[in-house]
């Protein structure tokens, strides 16, 4: 205690130094919980009090310039990751109207702010005028938060941030250039050609050594250390490029979008980290920015801050007003397009750097301190209102969405899902598990049945059988509880393996089981082995059967081959479902195989339930011409056979043949094969299949 009391201020002890902002990044979502106040806004303020300008118990130093940058990075890292990437494609023509008006209308009121009302150079203006029309996405942790992600407001909202910030943050290297004497032709032309060639090797190379790398190492930290590793090479080259390193983090973010589904447990990881420590880090470090004292002994500079905190506000509402009226969105989702649009921070604080060091003549500083101020004020108001806007508009949109789902679908009622996976095989267990966890129905949070059967006739190996099966359950319950997935466990002798997973399925009243495909397939058996035939004559359930050659998100395409008749089969759109769940995850390109009648069938309810799906549906007897698939069906693509039983609608002649023809003609590729459930209303299809939102 002697040695606190003796601490000098501002606090230089590391220790000390990281001990307090835990504390605040702890403390902070308690305290403004309970005053029903956005978390965010309670890290910036403790940032002010804590800062050199509050309590002067800590100074900014290296560590929240460096974990500062980090969290930037972070946020944009996020928004790029969990934007719904076919919703940006379709809304990219909104996307770029609204970041027009969100970066015009605040730039005009920025320079006829500062040029007219306060009497500052053109070029000064100019530079307020860039301040005011970039923003940062500081609120979208509010918006992962309440799941909406995938919202066309959102998807519109961060387009315009990229085109708001690469379009100020260009006028600004224009402005600096003017300065510095480095705004000619030659100039502009390694500019161009640095830009373009930044961009060509971001689409065209980051793709494929991730691929490659995702392919060849499968060590979760290992993964989760080249993600961040790629994120901030992204930043880096952004810079050499002259661009901001937030764009290079936000592109490497939409890049692994493919890469990365939200359901597998490094996803999860990456929010984790982030969310904990990262962003509350760079909140607390924009805080500790303000300096509130010259508002209470200078007039002046209290003018500045109110004209730019007021002009800078309602420039940016009018903007997101004008373009959610346009775009007939609802008064919620222009809240939230105002409240993700209003924030600056990362840009301004770039921005004001930049002009701190310009000077328009010998002595005299392109930003004065008046401006400085009143910019950092702006940042600290900004922030409060985009976080208190965003999370009003975000809860008054769950809440209309939420009562809109339970009055169409009687919140779920009837549905049956409870997805059972035999885990058997230490090294596919990986695999089987993330394909399970893609095509459960998340909005339902059911839980996994993962379990192994350990066969009670190999006396001889029995340790050795119960040490396996522990191993095999323990990696399950690891991966499902750190991709945030309800599991249970379960590990059961049988003499009969078979015997003992149908039990385990009735037990448990499971809708279906996903099971691993034997690594060479039996040319002697009628289908895929003989426990899978065992398990099919035991039981009426959906069987899927899988087999991967590489890791199931770097998966370029899906193909299904479906049978004729496959409408009629009572357990159709349930597998119809999982699979439009899985490719939406994985954000690939499915393609069905089938005829007429029943490509529209699975057309009708894929736009229904799944409008982001990218999928075609090519007329084809999927059958017949399933050996006109081997030069289509590449080998990072998953082939999907339907079969059916014996003596079901579906069933066809050639299926006898399966394992044979899968052997001979699909060997390099990854495989799965479903057979539909025996069970179910397909009246009642509309309570059972519910799209996630």
């Amino acid at each position: 205690m002697t040695q606190f009391l003796d601490l000098n201020l501002p606090i230089q002890d590391p220790t000390w130094i990281f001990f307090l902002v835990l504390l605040v990044i702890l403390m902070a979502p308690l305290v403004f919980n309970r005053l029903r106040i956005p978390h965010l806004i309670g890290m910036i303020i403790a940032g002010v009090l804590v800062g050199e300008h509050g309590l002067n118990l800590l100074e900014r130093d290296a560590s929240f310039e460096i974990f500062g940058k980090v969290g930037m990075y972070y946020i944009m890292l996020l928004a790029g990751l969990e934007i719904d990437m076919e919703g940006f494609k379709q809304n990219i023509s909104r996307g770029m109207k609204f970041g027009a008006l969100t970066t015009l209308i605040p730039f005009a009121f920025g320079f006829v702010s500062g040029f007219y009302l306060l009497g500052y150079p053109a070029a000064t203006s100019l530079l307020l005028a860039c301040i005011f029309g970039s923003h940062t996405l500081v609120s979208y942790p509010i918006i992962s938060r309440y799941g909406l992600q995938r919202n066309p407001a959102v998807s519109i909202s961060i387009a315009a941030t990229m085109i708001a910030l690469l379009t100020t943050l260009l006028i600004l290297a224009i402005l600096s250039g003017s300065y510095r004497g480095d705004n000619g032709l030659w100039f502009w032309t390694c500019f161009i050609i640095k830009f373009s060639a930044y961009f060509a090797g971001l689409f065209f190379l980051f793709p494929r050594i991730i691929r490659w790398f995702f392919k060849r190492f499968r060590d979760r930290i290992v993964q989760f250390t080249f993600v961040i590793t790629m994120v901030f090479f992204a930043a880096v080259m952004a810079e050499l490029c002259g661009i901001e390193g937030l764009v290079g983090a936000f592109m490497a973010g939409l890049i692994f979008n493919r890469f990365i589904p939200r359901t597998i447990p490094l996803m999860n990881r990456i929010e984790f980290v982030g969310n904990a420590l990262f962003i509350p880090y760079f909140l607390v470090g924009v805080g500790m920015l303000v300096n509130l004292r010259p508002m209470f002994t200078d007039t002046s500079a209290m003018l500045v801050a109110l004209v730019i905190v007021v002009f800078s506000t309602f420039s940016k509402f009018l903007a997101s007003h004008v373009a959610g009226l346009s775009f007939g969105f609802s008064a919620p989702r222009r809240l939230m397009m105002f409240g993700l649009s209003e924030a600056h921070a990362a840009g301004a604080i770039a921005m004001v750097m930049v002009g701190a060091g310009l000077q328009i003549a010998p002595g005299v500083p392109l930003m004065s301190n008046a401006v400085l101020n009143g910019v950092v004020v702006m940042i600290l108001v900004s922030c409060i209102i985009s976080s208190i806007a965003t999370d009003a508009g975000a809860r008054r949109l769950t809440l209309a969405e939420t009562k809109g789902q339970a009055a169409k679908d009687g919140a779920y009622e009837g549905d049956d899902e409870k997805i059972l996976v035999t885990l058997n095989d230490y090294d596919s267990i990986d695999n089987i598990l993330h394909t399970a966890i893609m095509m459960r129905n998340a909005r339902m949070n059911r839980g996994l049945i993962c379990l192994n059967v350990v066969n009670d006739n190999d006396r001889l190996n029995a340790d050795e059988n119960q040490k396996k099966s522990k191993e095999c359950l323990a990696k399950a319950h690891e991966l499902c509880t750190s991709a945030d997935v309800p599991v249970q466990v379960q590990s059961r002798l049988a003499v009969n393996l078979v015997n003992g997973v149908v039990h385990a399925l009735r037990e448990n009243d499971a809708s279906e089981i996903i099971i691993g495909m034997h690594k060479q397939i039996d040319y002697d058996k009628s289908l895929l082995g003989s426990f899978a035939q065992g398990l099919l004559q035991g039981m009426s359930r959906q069987v899927i059967i899988v087999r991967y050659n590489m890791p199931v998100n770097t998966l370029r395409k899906i193909h299904v081959a479906v049978p004729d008749d496959a409408e009629f089969e009572k357990g159709f759109l349930r597998w119809v479902e999982r699979l439009a769940r899985m490719a939406e995850q994985i954000g690939c390109k499915i393609d069905y195989y089938a005829n007429g009648r029943t490509l529209e069938t699975i057309r009708s309810h894929n736009q229904k339930h799944h409008k982001s799906l990218r999928g075609s549906y090519l007329r084809k007897d999927g059958w017949r011409d399933l050996s006109n698939l081997c030069d289509t069906v590449k080998e990072d693509h998953l082939l999907v056979v339907v079969s059916a039983r014996p003596d079901s609608v579906s069933y066809q002649k050639p299926m006898t043949k399966l394992s044979k023809h899968l052997q001979e003609w699909f060997s390099h590729c990854s495989l799965m094969v479903i057979y539909p459930d025996q069970l179910g209303n397909n009246t009642d299809s509309s309570s059972l299949f519910n799209p996630i939102n």
